[in-house]
């Protein structure tokens, strides 16, 4: 399987940190989503952000930012749908999500992602630690897009509902705090803390 593309999932409203792009908060010399963007942006063959609203705010980063097309902040699996759709305008087969609040997934996602798809034959693979599933971080073919539209435009918001349907993998990593997210002031703090 050739390298995916990569699209940075960043539609939510970020009520916890009381609103507003929580990925661009500073972090180290730089922001929550630079720091994801450092990750995820070697390990696939092009990146995008999805995200709501006016795009101009996120002119800096350099890339292309893809918004939901299912109103009224549908939840993750809308900005999938949104990557996908953008993957399908390239000619590209799949795409790998990363949530823009998570600044210490693994270096090595994408390849144990897709590894766990190829080995079990799954359309889909989803990141696992002990702790569980963390179903932001995912492998989706674009040959589903349509599929989970209709999903969507159905009511449908649950990853794991709609993942599990399809059949999918698990790519299990050791280390949950690799996927700690910053959902909060205090979890910003800690976040600082842990680097």
């Amino acid at each position: 399987m050739k390298a995916p593309l990569g699209v940075i999932l960043a539609g939510g409203r970020a009520t916890r940190m009381g609103g507003g792009d929580k990925g661009m908060l500073p972090l180290r010399g730089g922001t929550i989503l630079s720091h994801v963007i450092m990750r995820l942006e070697p390990q696939v063959a092009g990146l995008a952000l999805n995200a709501n609203g006016n795009p101009d705010r996120f002119a800096t980063l350099g890339l292309p930012v893809v918004s939901d097309s299912i109103a009224d902040y549908a939840g993750p699996l809308s900005g999938v749908l949104a990557g996908l759709d953008w993957a399908a305008a390239q000619g590209a087969t799949h795409i790998v999500s990363a949530a823009a609040d998570t600044p210490f997934f693994p270096c090595d996602l994408v390849p144990q992602l897709q590894l766990a798809a190829e080995t079990t034959g799954a359309k889909i693979a989803l990141a696992a630690t002990p702790g569980g599933r963390h179903p932001t971080f995912g492998l989706w073919p674009v040959a589903l897009r349509d599929d989970l539209r209709v999903a969507l435009q159905g009511g449908l918001r649950k990853v794991i509902v709609w993942t599990d349907k399809h059949g999918c993998a698990t790519a299990h990593f050791p280390d949950d705090a690799a996927f700690f997210n910053v959902n909060t002031p205090e979890d910003l703090a800690k976040a600082k803390a842990m680097l």
